[in-house]
């Protein structure tokens, strides 16, 4: 990318379950905060936000404490009610109702400082609120217009293909920008960039350096959460 990131965009990184996704989308992060932006995560599949900022830091060198005022969080909750503030960098919300996700983003920005580079939005497993039988559809309506649509911010989501991939194509072909992660034995983590909007890009696939350890132990907490929390979605 020797462009960098088109600002403001929309990245979509997409690839089967367990491929490390939100890794990848960890050092854009990384590189946002370093440059004096704002940042608002939406982790659905971590039970903890200091998971997040434990990862960041041991694959990017950025300790996030040094950025108070720039980086809040939005806790996924499906059997919260609506938003609640809970800290002084986090809101707790249920995304899975599409105006609850707006209030959330507004209630998140209130926590963060105003950059000259902007927000960004950086979310993932966004495929987990396609388990509701009642949000489905207009979660993937949603998305697909804040994909689409939405350049007041920049925003970054991973999605796991390994469950509704027809849904995920309309998101894929709506991002400006799109990238594809996948796994090959016994742990290597590969990248490959399939579109950016107005920038020039290398389309060859490059293997990320991210150990093997570090992709099981990230891989296996996001299975547990997921294991737990896909059963309760489904009754929403």
């Amino acid at each position: 990318m020797p462009e960098g990131l088109p600002v403001p965009s929309s990245t979509l990184i997409s690839g089967p379950g367990g491929t490390g996704k939100p890794l990848v989308s960890f050092a854009f992060v990384s590189a946002w905060l370093k440059h004096g932006g704002s940042a608002i995560g939406i982790p659905l599949q971590y039970p903890s936000l200091e998971f997040v900022e434990d990862a960041i830091a041991r694959l990017y060198d950025v300790d996030v404490k040094n950025y108070r005022g720039k980086l809040a969080y939005i806790q996924f909750d499906p059997k919260f009610s609506y938003i609640e503030r809970v800290s002084d960098n986090t809101v707790k919300a249920n995304l899975l109702k599409p105006k609850v996700w707006d209030e959330a983003e507004k209630e998140a920005e209130k926590l963060i400082e105003k950059s000259d580079l902007g927000t960004m939005i950086f979310g993932s497993a966004l495929n987990l609120l396609l388990f509701s039988p009642t949000y489905k559809n207009a979660m993937i309506k949603k998305l697909k217009e804040i994909i689409e649509k939405d350049k007041t911010k920049t925003h970054l989501f991973s999605v796991s293909t390994s469950a509704f991939r027809e849904q995920i194509r309309v998101w894929e072909r709506g991002a400006d920008n799109l990238m594809f992660t996948r796994i090959e034995k016994p742990m290597k983590l590969f990248l490959r960039i399939s579109k950016m909007k107005d920038v020039e890009f290398s389309k060859e696939e490059i293997r990320a350096p991210i150990s093997e350890e570090v992709l099981n132990k990230i891989k296996a907490v996001a299975e547990t959460t997921r294991n737990r929390m896909i059963p309760i979605i489904r009754k929403v």
